[in-house]
């Protein structure tokens, strides 16, 4: 048994198919299978069902994954601790990042890394908040950019920078008349909203306090989209409103800046964090991913006074 041997089981758990698994690997699928078969062979039990589709794990191929997982990761840490030592910051980092922060995050902050860490290889993966801190579980990714406090078992959290929430309103909406938009009275029948897999979705019923039917559903919504921008853009043609994050806002030309409205007597935030692992030994490389993504927002953004308006997850 070999680390080439736990990295293939590792990748075919993954996948759930032995031809992606070589891919990505970057070996044939024949070397691929016979190496997990010499593991298996070796150990005397099957680690994958292949009868089934997509292949799984057996009962006891997934305590076998899931140390394979763990020795892997201890493996790799020898190197990340001597560059670590060396306060070196090269490499890659592999960085999910959530589609309500990616759209105006990353050509910015792509842009600090280039200039100010150009041996850092930083690749960057947009994913929902779910499969984002699955594939940091699993070691597919480093770490990852998302709303946060989150208090995940194994994992740390570094905040990064806290941008405010405003209502975009529609200049159809007769709130659009106000200067201030008072949470308590929004009829939530003319919210716009993200879909559920967005954790912004969750804030945003959260800070509007959405209450429940009699029949213990909230009430429909006419329309859900994946797009911030898509949001913005049915709110500019049909009456109601959405709630949308700063640095989202920021980037609106000056006819739809005059539709953003701040909340009447409440200031609301969202924490945006940088996760890894809690094992991961490089915080030299997690200094300056913490430095690059700082230097891509305002410095307004970086007062931690604003915690205590977080709007929980």
């Amino acid at each position: 048994m070999n680390i080439q041997q736990l990295e293939y089981i590792i990748a075919v758990d993954n996948f759930r198919h032995f031809a992606k698994a070589a891919d990505v690997c970057a070996v044939t699928q024949p070397t691929l299978s016979m190496m997990i078969q010499k593991m298996e062979d070796e150990l005397n039990i099957k680690i994958f069902d292949r009868s089934k589709h997509p292949v799984e794990p057996t009962a006891i191929g997934k305590q076998i994954v899931e140390q394979a997982r763990i020795s892997l990761r201890h493996f790799r840490q020898i190197k990340e601790i001597v560059a670590n030592e060396q306060n070196v910051v090269h490499g890659k980092f592999r960085m999910g990042i959530i589609p309500t922060i990616a759209s105006y995050l990353v050509p910015v902050l792509l842009h600090q890394q280039q200039s100010q860490y150009s041996e850092l290889e930083l690749t960057l993966q947009e994913r929902t908040t779910s499969n984002l801190l699955n594939e940091i579980r699993n070691g597919l990714l480093d770490g990852g950019i998302l709303a946060g406090p989150l208090n995940q078992a194994g994992l740390a959290e570094y905040p990064v920078y806290y941008e405010k929430f405003y209502a975009y309103v529609s200049p159809l909406d007769p709130a659009s008349k106000e200067k201030e938009i008072d949470l308590d009275n929004i009829d939530i029948s003319r919210m716009w909203l993200l879909e559920n897999e967005h954790c912004l979705r969750g804030q945003i019923e959260r800070l509007c306090r959405m209450k429940k039917t009699a029949s213990g559903h909230t009430p429909a919504v006419r329309y859900e989209s994946g797009s911030i921008d898509t949001l913005i853009n049915v709110v500019d043609y049909n009456p109601g409103l959405t709630i949308i994050p700063e640095m989202h806002a920021m980037g609106l030309n000056e006819e739809k800046q005059e539709n953003l409205r701040p909340f009447k007597n409440r200031i609301a935030v969202r924490e945006v964090c940088l996760v890894v692992s809690k094992d991961y030994v490089r915080q030299t490389m997690l200094r300056a991913i913490q430095d690059i993504i700082r230097k891509s927002v305002p410095k307004s953004m970086q007062n931690p006074a604003l915690k205590e308006h977080v709007v929980d997850l």
